[in-house]
């Protein structure tokens, strides 16, 4: 490998560039099922703790949420901080859905908005052009 030449996991923007749609698709949807994992996880939890489910039910919930720890591994950026931030985003427009099918409560339009906006802001975070850093990509 040259010096400077950007492989693997530290793709990021270069790598949707040159990997086009798919490598965007596979972060999305890497974003969904950690979102899935840990709203679901910490729901499980919830349930076992405040609802008097078997601990069974606790068990899992802490079974998904250590499968969440994991995801975001394989998302395509090096920086840690970067994904998280951008999931977090992810996390709000998620628990909104989550509260919606599961606990009845629609968003209203101020969550509808602040659902848009944050997800504009996780597209600005992972996607936006960025340089190299070294033998990395942010």
């Amino acid at each position: 490998m040259a010096a400077g030449e950007i492989t693997g996991a530290a793709l990021g923007y270069y790598g949707v560039m040159k990997e086009g749609k798919m490598l965007i698709v596979q972060s999305a949807l890497l974003f969904i099922v950690a979102g899935l994992f840990e709203i679901g996880g910490g729901y499980l939890m919830w349930q076992w703790i405040k609802k008097g489910q078997p601990f069974v039910v606790g068990l899992a919930g802490a079974i998904l949420l250590v499968l969440y720890g994991v995801l975001p591994n394989f998302q395509p950026s090096v920086m840690f901080g970067r994904i998280y931030a951008a999931y977090g985003g992810v996390f709000i427009v998620m628990s909104l859905l989550w509260d919606w099918k599961f606990d009845k409560r629609a968003p209203d339009k101020a969550d509808c908005w602040g659902a848009v906006i944050c997800l504009i802001g996780v597209a600005v975070i992972m996607y936006w052009p960025r340089k190299a850093i070294g033998n990395a990509v942010g």
